[in-house]
């Protein structure tokens, strides 16, 4: 007897956690009927149409026969025979040679802040970013190759290669002056 209260029981519990559970789900969507009419109310209506697109037009390239405009023609080339022949002075810059933080730098973005003394004279220069270098006698800074010449308490001098044109190049002296802090 006992035996068949608890499958009564069991029985019970199985038929009532559906009937549950199926009487949430109920016809009442009046909300969700609410939210969809505002937003279809809230859609635009003229919605422009789409573009016309044009149709792609073919293009035949037909001038292989003319001259190509990269290769110096019979009168251009007795005019550069014509001309005063280049010499060359011997000055370049180093190509080869591997570039320094400071020659991503034109001078004038550069400013000479002071000198410490540590394993000799040493320049502190203030990139236009904020960051402080120290280049001593030798190193390289500006974007014309300039290669510190001496270091002094008021100011950096610097011996740049500037080019000319043509492939010519000429050694030209600066200076970075120091900068007064107020």
């Amino acid at each position: 007897m006992m035996k068949m209260r608890s499958t009564t029981r069991i029985i019970k519990v199985l038929v009532l956690v559906p009937a549950l559970l199926l009487s949430a789900c109920t016809d009442d969507k009046e909300d969700l009927t609410q939210y969809v009419s505002r937003v279809k109310s809230e859609q635009k209506t003229d919605i422009e149409p789409m573009p016309v697109m044009k149709p792609y037009q073919k293009f035949t390239y037909a001038a292989s026969e003319l001259r190509d405009p990269f290769i110096a023609t019979v009168t251009e080339v007795a005019r550069q025979e014509e001309t005063v022949p280049v010499v060359d002075n011997g000055i370049s810059p180093d190509r080869h040679r591997r570039k320094e933080a400071l020659e991503s730098y034109a001078l004038s973005e550069l400013q000479f802040v002071g000198t410490i003394e540590q394993d000799g004279v040493w320049a502190l220069v203030r990139a236009s970013d904020g960051i402080i270098n120290r280049v001593q006698v030798g190193n390289y800074m500006g974007l014309n190759h300039g290669q510190v010449l001496a270091i002094s308490e008021v100011e950096i001098v610097l011996n740049e290669i500037v080019s000319e044109g043509n492939g010519m190049y000429v050694k030209r002296d600066s200076s970075l002056p120091i900068v007064e802090v107020n």
